[in-house]
């Protein structure tokens, strides 16, 4: 069987299904090539649908037990059925994977199961679960393979006791302990679940506050929070083994002093990050390039070495997050369409799904210094919110930066209710170089949470804030 397509994009999650749509829409005959029985890759499947369908039940079940009293709502003996939790979390991925599949049909895509290997530039080996294997043949390509969870030196995933967030989305019980190597996004958001259903939580950071890679500030307030949750916070400590010992796990590493420590669990999640996802592609029959990350090469336009093909998301160099993947997507087909898009990569916006939320775009204040670019902030805590305090939501600040002669808005970091849809506001701010001054002057309806980033504005031109 032989198909011939204009696109064929390779991996079906957030960048690849919007690379195919797009596609589709400017005209071309699209095709899109998916290894797994699902479409929607990662994000849909095994991270961000799922974990947030978790986040939120588990922050339900939290609030019922520790904040609802004070609200005047009693409710009798609270039970966690850990089963119907995570069931609800497949029904919300069965949807959310149902949805991509109806886009699919409508859209006129036509979509390849099994795993696809360049046999060269233009011609791809679909290899078929049953054994069987197509030739797929198209002008161009796009590869949105995606990446899979790394570990350290001394820590081997077995999927059984060590463990990374895809095993750690489908327990079948709800284990009594868990530590979690690594304190990025992944980690904390893990560590949430868990915790706040009476996991006993342990996370281990190698570098000296959580998130480490957004501003120091808000991975400092969050430790604060996740500790009142009873989560374990341990930062520079660096782990150096983990043993399965059949029905737990032992983690040794080196505590601040450089002394040897070590502590058991149920489970060990590996959270240290994610590697770019090429094997079996076939790469070593075009001209693709690889660096030393095992990351694609490409150019500003997402173009391999090999003109035709194209690569996109965590596949490729810079953030791995969905919506980078998926603005890439629209980019690469674009380009190919004979347009000009722009994607301005520091103005894609980081969310961190704990609760609060953690949301931040731009410039960190880390990042300004070691640049030497002078700035204003403007900080505002939600504790003198009205809106946080109705509804009982008073940790963290909203915090932003600016230039201190035109204004422009150089970075914003949130921590709070809601920073996630917030963080939007910035974004556009930030894009359509809206000044600090004039983003103080605008409405916002009262009471809302977005009014803490209006008086953190006022604060950084100079003015000072006017609500509560």
């Amino acid at each position: 069987m032989e198909n011939i397509f204009d696109i064929v994009i390779i991996g079906s999650g957030p960048g690849g299904y919007t690379a195919a749509i797009r596609a589709a829409q400017l005209g071309f005959k699209t095709a899109i090539v998916e290894k797994y029985s699902n479409l929607g890759g990662t994000c849909t499947n095994v991270g961000c649908i799922p974990s947030k369908a978790l986040l939120d039940s588990s922050e339900n079940y939290h609030s019922v037990k520790t904040r609802f009293a004070v609200q005047g709502i009693e409710v009798g003996a609270l039970k966690l059925n850990f089963q119907q939790m995570f069931l609800r979390k497949s029904e919300v991925v069965k949807q959310n994977v149902s949805g991509i599949n109806y886009l699919m049909k409508k859209n006129k895509i036509e979509v390849i199961y099994g795993t696809a290997s360049f046999v060269t530039n233009n011609e791809l080996s679909v290899k078929a679960a049953d054994g069987s294997a197509n030739s797929v043949k198209s002008k161009y390509f796009i590869v949105a393979t995606g990446s899979k969870p790394s570990s350290i030196p001394g820590v081997e995933i077995d999927k059984n006791r060590i463990i990374t967030s895809t095993e750690a989305l489908s327990l079948s019980a709800k284990p009594d302990s868990i530590v979690i190597i690594g304190g990025g996004v992944i980690g904390v958001e893990m560590a949430s679940i868990y915790a706040r259903i009476g996991v006993k939580v342990t996370i281990i950071e190698y570098a000296d506050s959580l998130i480490p890679t957004m501003d120091k500030e808000l991975g400092k307030e969050l430790q604060k929070v996740l500790t009142k949750t009873g989560i374990t916070v341990l930062v520079n400590q660096k782990v150096q083994a983990a043993k399965n010992n059949g029905e737990s796990v032992t983690v040794k590493y080196l505590d601040t002093a450089n002394a040897e420590k070590e502590i058991s669990a149920e489970y060990c999640l590996v959270a240290v990050g994610r590697k770019p996802y090429t094997a079996g592609l076939g790469l070593e029959n075009t001209k693709i390039e690889l660096d030393p990350k095992g990351r694609i090469k490409t150019d500003t336009r997402l173009r391999t070495a090999e003109g035709n093909i194209y690569a996109i998301g965590d596949v490729i160099e810079g953030v791995m997050l969905a919506h980078k993947a998926e603005e890439e997507g629209v980019l690469a087909v674009e380009v190919i369409h004979g347009e000009k898009p722009h994607i301005n990569y520091n103005l894609i916006p980081g969310v961190v799904y704990t609760w609060p939320e953690v949301a931040s775009v731009g410039y960190t204040e880390e990042q300004l210094k070691e640049k030497g670019i002078a700035y204003n902030k403007g900080k505002f805590p939600f504790s003198a919110s009205g809106r946080a305090r109705a509804s009982g939501d008073t940790e963290g600040f909203s915090k932003v930066l600016t230039d201190p002669k035109y204004g422009e808005v150089l970075g914003v970091h949130i921590i709070g209710a809601r920073a996630a849809d917030i963080i939007a506001q910035a974004v556009v701010a930030m894009e359509f170089e809206v000044t600090d001054s004039a983003l103080g002057k605008i409405s916002y309806a009262h009471p809302t949470y977005s009014e803490t980033l209006k008086d953190a504005y006022l604060m950084a031109s100079g003015s000072g804030a006017l609500n509560i």
